[in-house]
């Protein structure tokens, strides 16, 4: 008898916390990451899993921010070079990282129907709201995927990437040159 007292004893307190994680804030919000020296941040809700970087097998006749495609956990998926991609968004230029740089790829969520993973050079940990001083607003001349500006306390400029509205744009689907 004391065993079953016990166990309902472990489950009301497995309530109790099972109830009180689900009403906590959520405290990181972002994966933070470089890529050609922009620092961006990615929603962890439509990020994917986290992979050490893999070389691609090439693809002809494409553009020049698709690298190929890789095996990611039995998972064929094209490989965005996230740098050039940026490169040709009306984000400011920024110094290019060198290629041969140690990368990671960081694949879109499952959610957003792509198989597809971001070539990012550094990844820089997890972001909450808190890390943030200031928002600048997207310009109404930029593409859907590029967020807001987050400003943090040493003045870094943060651009979030929105990558459900990025999944969905025409130009990042199109890989035909």
């Amino acid at each position: 008898m004391a065993e079953r007292e016990t166990l309902r004893a472990f489950q009301a307190r497995l309530a109790e916390r099972l109830q009180a994680a689900q009403s906590r804030p959520v405290a990181a919000q972002w994966l933070a990451v470089h890529a050609g020296g922009r620092a961006c941040l990615l929603p962890l809700p439509q990020a994917g899993e986290i992979f050490p970087w893999t070389a691609p097998q090439p693809v002809p006749h494409v553009r020049p921010w698709f690298l190929g495609v890789a095996n990611l956990r039995g998972r064929l998926c094209g490989v965005i070079r996230l740098a050039h991609w940026l490169a040709d968004s009306p984000l400011p230029a920024i110094e290019p990282v060198a290629e041969d740089a140690p990368a990671h790829l960081v694949a879109l969520g499952d959610a957003l129907g792509v198989n597809a993973a971001l070539r990012v050079d550094r990844l820089l940990g997890l972001r909450g709201a808190g890390s943030f001083l200031r928002v600048q607003q997207a310009d109404a001349v930029r593409p859907p995927w590029l967020g807001p500006c987050l400003e943090d306390a040493q003045g870094q400029a943060w651009q979030v990437l929105d990558l459900q509205a990025l999944a969905t744009e025409s130009a990042f689907l199109q890989i035909a040159a």
